[in-house]
């Protein structure tokens, strides 16, 4: 076996040969190109699963190790008969008007429709874009994929690109992960669409051109808020805006100054924003996506999130030489700790909006990891 390092020089030699005989060809290149790494052959069904009688083309296998609700069971309860419906034909007529806001660098989509008729509309196109829905929580409107490589980032395009993807182990180094959060919007019947970016990235921990065998591990990279413009114009084009039009919309709202500053007191530090309650509100839920915690459940009236926090660490899927099918950090021999709830509470002072993590007893928290969840916040919304 080769080292990585020759492989790679390999593949980038057998790319120029191909490029300069297709030079001519006019072919363009993509901006996404998504491949789930979750993506396997056809599964049989369970015993106590029936097959739906509706066209199959989007049934992603429901990853449910912790019992949360599956969105088929969601709609079973509350529906009845109206689960056996395709998802064709719960898409949203093309007049619905849908709109892209955008406040700092955060941007979001308001869709004219209740959360019930979204939600089946994001879940098939998260699907057609190549992406596995790994979770699925209607009640908290939180919807999650499963960690997939942009394949527009390998070298080459077109024909090239998947002559490598079947015949070469040659890989990006990458993985990206969305998440679309679901909230009603301010007028009745109008849905929010939030989709925050996590990425991770392979680094070496050995030495690079070397005999010995080379181990590499997977490190978080930041978000991307270019990626998540990305596929809130692809999703525009999902409710009926023609494409050329929603990459306008997405690029041409104007930017809003978004400041947030650490007050720190007597009685524990303080996130300040200079914003009012709506707008604190939807830029502290952006940012609770971003830097990786899992909104389990939340009261606007009282200015709560309820979250958890998954370390990044034990969520990404780590490489071996072995194959691509790779094991998640999270089946190592000695199980990692629960993670940890919190209750992130967001207070109206007429122009300045205040942010605290509390307690179990619902006071303020002063330990350190209050701190530390205030900064995470703090990088995301300064």
């Amino acid at each position: 076996m080769w080292p990585r390092s020759l492989q790679h020089h390999a593949v980038c030699a057998l790319v120029g040969v191909l490029l300069g005989a297709c030079g001519n060809l006019g072919i363009e290149s993509k901006k996404v190109d998504y491949k789930s790494t979750g993506k396997l052959p056809p599964l049989e069904i369970p015993p106590d699963l029936t097959r739906p009688s509706a066209d199959d083309r989007y049934v992603v296998p429901d990853i449910n190790p912790k019992g949360t609700a599956t969105y088929s069971e969601y709609t079973r309860d509350r529906s009845g008969a109206r689960g056996s419906a395709t998802v064709a034909s719960l898409v949203l007529p093309t007049t619905t008007r849908v709109r892209v806001e955008r406040d700092g660098n955060q941007r979001w989509l308001v869709v004219i429709g209740t959360p019930d008729q979204v939600w089946p509309v994001v879940k098939s196109f998260w699907q057609e874009t190549g992406f596995i829905v790994n979770l699925e929580l209607p009640e908290a409107g939180i919807m999650e994929t499963d960690w997939a490589e942009n394949r527009a980032k390998l070298p080459g395009v077109g024909v090239i690109r998947n002559f490598l993807g079947k015949f070469s182990p040659y890989e990006t180094g990458e993985r990206d992960k969305f998440r679309t959060r679901l909230e009603h919007g301010v007028k009745p019947a109008t849905t929010e669409i939030y989709i925050s970016h996590r990425g991770m990235e392979e680094v070496y921990t050995t030495a690079v051109n070397t005999d010995q065998v080379q181990e590499t591990m997977w490190q978080p990279r930041p978000p991307d808020p270019t990626l998540e413009a990305e596929m809130l114009g692809r999703l525009m084009t999902r409710f009926g805006v023609e494409e050329k039009r929603a990459k306008k919309e997405v690029a041409s709202v104007k930017e809003a100054p978004a400041r947030a500053r650490l007050i720190d007191g007597t009685d524990g530090s303080t996130l300040a924003l200079n914003d009012q309650f709506d707008r604190a509100w939807r830029r502290v839920g952006l940012a609770l996506d971003r830097v990786g915690f899992t909104v389990e459940d939340r009261n606007r009236a009282k200015g709560l999130y309820y979250v958890r926090y998954i370390d990044p660490q034990t969520d990404v899927q780590t490489k071996k030489e072995t194959g691509w099918l790779s094991k998640l950090a999270f089946w190592k021999s000695s199980e990692p700790p629960k993670p940890e709830q919190y209750r992130i509470q967001v207070t109206d002072k007429q122009s300045v909006a205040l942010v605290n993590v509390l307690n179990k007893d619902g006071s303020q928290d002063h330990s350190d990891t209050s701190n530390r969840i205030l900064t995470l916040l703090y990088n995301q919304l300064k």
